[in-house]
């Protein structure tokens, strides 16, 4: 039998193999090579080669350009979707919309997003992160560019469908590359970072917004967003490309790996099912909070488009700082020789227990709900950042892009219904101080159904990882 040497660049992993199973730990790897004697007539023996040094240096550049990459794109989805909560005010002078058509505009966009989470991620799974990732940017590109076209209420509301749609498939994408390039040391760190993104475009929406509407009005507020979605586009096409030579370890699997989880295996799958109920609860609160705190600024505090400009950021920024402190201390938790379980749900619970402060809100002064609101986004990103680095934890990059979008999908479904409810709340006598109660309590509800229900977080082994043909 005549065997072909496979060479690739890994990410930082080492691998062992004992009684026929191949274990992944997070030491620095080594130079030489690893050997798999994989059985049956047809197979061969693959050389797993890592290397020190120059080598890589390259890969863990490599590693986290592409998270800063995929960063970027989300920033892009954030600073697109509060393109018409923070130029609400200024659309309705010239197209009428009320609370509860407000409402179906998140819901528009929710829908779409919720269902096209599940078949982002699945196009993923089948294209690949480069192909898969660049056409849902043009997607939503596009989309949000199209919103600047609107005359009506329905046009608008076409729009914003459209652009969820594109949406959906952005986080499962930055799952699978986390899932690719990334240790599992450093993944809830490298998914804290990218989910910072979310604070990133939602602190720069406002002020920036807010200038456009000044100087050139709200249509150039969508044009504006959608060519940054295009020019992000070729910048992931170009870069990617250039990079495709570094295959990690878990892209390999991916493709070798016979066994993989069909989708009604991966619906049944009770851990699978918490983090879906748990992302529906906690991303009803979490859009409520996003759609609305612009509204509620205008409505509830008497905002204008400049004093929205000034504060409605803060809250924001506390998002990004939390998310990446969530995931760095996940990250050290796990260093420090926690158990993966254990390092997840810890922060995971600190995050759940402080989001009640909502509640307060409307009892407070104008800069004390700031903080308020500081406080829960900056739990809210902690908690979603580490909810969608678990399916890179437990799952095969096979299924990353799947389980991250049923997991999505719940959260939008969720979002979608409890947004509903609250402009019909809003427009039929009910107050903001209700629904700060109600939403107040759907984290620590999530929470419980995680540690209840979702039994204990850590790796699903798959037999055999990896079969490779031989050629005689």
């Amino acid at each position: 039998m005549a065997a072909r040497r496979l060479e690739f660049v890994t990410s930082p992993e080492m691998v062992d193999v004992t009684d026929g199973e191949i274990q992944i730990s997070t030491e620095p790897p080594r130079q030489g090579v690893v050997l798999l004697l994989l059985s049956g007539k047809d197979r061969m023996i693959a050389g797993l080669e890592t290397h020190d040094g120059e080598g890589s240096a390259k890969v863990a550049q490599s590693r986290w350009y592409f998270v800063v990459l995929v960063t970027a794109a989300i920033a892009i989805s954030y600073f697109d979707r509060q393109t018409l909560p923070v130029a609400i005010s200024a659309i309705q002078r010239n197209i009428p919309i009320s609370n509860q058509e407000f409402s179906y505009l998140q819901t528009a966009f929710l829908l779409a997003y919720a269902g096209l989470y599940v078949g982002g991620g699945w196009l993923l799974d089948q294209l690949g992160t480069r192909h898969g990732f660049l056409i849902i940017m043009l997607w939503w590109s596009t989309a949000c560019a199209l919103h600047g076209f609107a005359s009506g209420f329905m046009l608008l509301l076409l729009a914003r469908f459209l652009l969820g749609v594109g949406e959906g498939g952005a986080f499962p994408a930055a799952g699978r590359v986390v899932s690719e390039w990334v240790a599992p040391k450093d993944r809830s760190t490298a998914m804290g970072i990218i989910n910072a993104g979310t604070a990133v475009g939602s602190v720069i929406a406002p002020p920036l917004i807010g200038i456009i509407l000044i100087q050139s009005g709200w249509r150039t507020v969508f044009f504006a967003a959608g060519a940054t979605g295009l020019a992000w586009a070729l910048w992931w096409w170009i870069s990617y490309r250039l990079n495709a030579n570094k295959v990690s370890l878990n892209t390999l699997e991916s493709k070798q790996s016979r066994q993989k989880l069909t989708f009604k295996e991966i619906v049944s799958l009770r851990n699978v099912q918490a983090l879906v109920f748990a992302k529906f609860m906690s991303d009803s609160a979490w859009y409520f909070l996003l759609f609305w705190l612009p509204k509620y600024l205008y409505d509830a505090r008497g905002f204008d488009i400049k004093h929205v400009s000034y504060y409605a950021w803060i809250p924001y920024a506390a998002s990004g700082i939390g998310s990446f402190l969530g995931g760095w201390f996940s990250s050290r938790l796990l260093q420090r020789g926690h158990s993966l379980d254990r390092s997840r749900k810890i922060v995971l619970g600190l995050s759940a227990f402080f989001m009640p402060v909502v509640m307060l809100v409307p009892y407070v002064s104008v800069q004390a709900s700031i903080f308020l609101f500081s406080i829960a986004f900056f739990c809210q990103q902690s908690w979603s950042g580490l909810i969608m680095t678990i399916p890179a934890d437990v799952y095969p990059l096979s299924a990353v892009g799947t389980i991250s979008g049923l997991v999505g999908f719940g959260g939008a479904i969720g979002g979608a219904i409890f947004g509903v409810l609250a402009g019909y709340l809003l427009e039929h006598g009910f107050g903001y101080p209700m629904l700060f109660v109600l939403f107040g309590t759907f984290h620590l509800i999530g929470f419980a159904a995680i540690a209840l229900f979702g039994g204990t977080i850590r790796i699903l082994r798959i037999h055999p990882i990896m079969e490779i043909e031989s050629h005689q």
